[in-house]
């Protein structure tokens, strides 16, 4: 197993759901944590413990970002005005990693970060390898083309567990793919329940 994969496997079990809907989560199977002391009865999480496990979670859902990542892109949120959870969400739907992931050029989250790493990927024809790279509203995500025929790709696309969302039109002959629109919560595909709400409560208390 991958150390990616491995990682990937971790965070659901510990999280005790399968915050991404893979058929082969390990909390498919069993739900307590990962380690000796996974097995234990769950104590019920107070309301620290409930904020905190939605920021991991949601970390955790866009490939486990950095706390210093997820801070900053949390401050950026609350500058826009609106509603900063709304905010939140739009910001990270419109990381190029997610973006990727979403049109389902890939499998998986980390592997849309490691696939925009390695060069494969085009946005208004030029080469863009910065994962967190913001795309905008009518901007073009296409796949190079000598990388259109990678295994990883073509085993994506077939990939039946889960839609390209409304707000990203897709056309998988041509591997492209149209940011249409900024999300909110209630349009993204998310297999969990997600609670940004619970997010701005723990920033604004730590």
């Amino acid at each position: 197993m991958t150390k990616r994969t491995s990682a990937k496997y971790k965070i659901d079990r510990r999280m005790g759901e399968n915050i991404w809907g893979r058929p082969k989560s390990p909390v498919n199977r069993r739900e307590y944590g990962p380690g000796h002391h996974g097995q234990r009865r769950k104590a019920k999480l107070s309301d620290f413990g409930l904020q905190l496990r939605a920021k991991q979670k949601l970390k955790g859902y866009y490939g486990d970002l950095t706390e210093k990542q997820f801070r900053r892109i949390y401050a950026e949120a609350e500058r826009i005005r609106g509603d900063t959870g709304e905010n939140l969400i739009g910001l990270l739907e419109r990381r190029l990693d997610a973006v990727v992931y979403r049109a389902k050029f890939v499998a998986t989250m980390f592997a849309a970060r490691q696939f925009v790493n390695h060069g494969h990927v085009t946005v208004n024809g030029k080469r863009v390898n910065i994962p967190s790279y913001r795309v905008k509203e009518g901007d073009v995500i296409e796949i190079r083309e000598k990388s259109k025929q990678i295994v990883v790709v073509l085993e994506a696309v077939q990939l039946t567990e889960r839609d390209v969302p409304d707000y990203i039109t897709a056309d998988h002959s041509k591997m492209a793919a149209t940011f249409v629109r900024t999300p909110g919560l209630g349009d993204v595909p998310y297999p969990v329940m997600m609670e940004p709400n619970l997010v701005i409560e723990y920033y604004a208390q730590n």
